[in-house]
């Protein structure tokens, strides 16, 4: 009796853990697109001082302001900081690997800045920008390019160089492009730092509020490619 009491058990237990199973791989298969759907997309700022937020709390960073910004809006992403104070586009370009880690779905590039107030040659910005967007290309990673423009200080010449190689590459790379990032904070001393050209935390606002619609469009292209 035992052992036929212990043979049917078995039976009974193998038909219970397979109908356990079923129900289990049907829980996954049903809540795997919920999961997907609500998951953030995963977005790296490459970038300078600028958009590291020097002098400010992390929480008021363009990074931070950014991400919450986005929540607020019903949008799902999480806003990596890869910005280094002093950073150059090579700068930038040297520490790609390891600044956008594998599992990135998009970055949002803003180099360029220091590369125009060192006066460093616009050809040696230019290559290394165009790297990081090749490198980026071949790993899949969407970008949106954040433009800058040149200080006056270096001439005419200087900043007709300097100026083009954000659309310029944009264009080659087919890859939204934001003209200015510090749109309507430049030059602003009520928006910027004691130095004048670093952000205080409501210039960063401010900054978030304009770039917001083309934050919004690129996560829906990087969404789209997605699905």
């Amino acid at each position: 009796m035992q052992i036929s009491y212990g043979t049917s058990f078995t039976a009974v237990e193998r038909l219970m853990r397979t109908f356990a199973w079923i129900l289990l791989g049907a829980g996954i298969a049903m809540g795997a697109p919920a999961q997907a759907a609500d998951s953030p997309s995963r977005i790296v700022v490459l970038g300078d001082s600028l958009s590291a937020g020097l002098g400010l709390p992390a929480a008021a960073a363009f990074p931070a302001q950014l991400e919450k910004a986005l929540k607020d809006k019903g949008l799902n992403a999480a806003i990596d900081n890869a910005g280094v104070s002093g950073d150059t586009a090579s700068g930038g370009l040297d520490r790609l690997d390891w600044s956008v880690p594998v599992g990135t779905q998009g970055v949002i590039l803003e180099l360029g800045a220091n590369d125009a107030l060192r006066g460093i040659d616009p050809k040696v910005t230019r290559a290394a920008l165009e790297d990081i967007l090749k490198r980026l290309k071949a790993r899949h990673v969407a970008v949106l390019l954040c433009g800058m423009v040149a200080p006056p200080n270096y001439g005419a010449d200087y900043a007709a160089q300097f100026n083009t190689i954000f659309p310029d590459l944009a264009k080659k790379y087919d890859v939204p492009l934001y003209p200015f990032f510090l749109d309507g904070v430049a030059a602003n001393t009520k928006l910027n730092q004691a130095d004048g050209m670093h952000p205080t935390a409501a210039g960063v606002a401010i900054i978030v509020e304009h770039i917001l619609p083309a934050v919004e469009a690129f996560l829906g292209a990087i969404h789209e490619q997605k699905g």
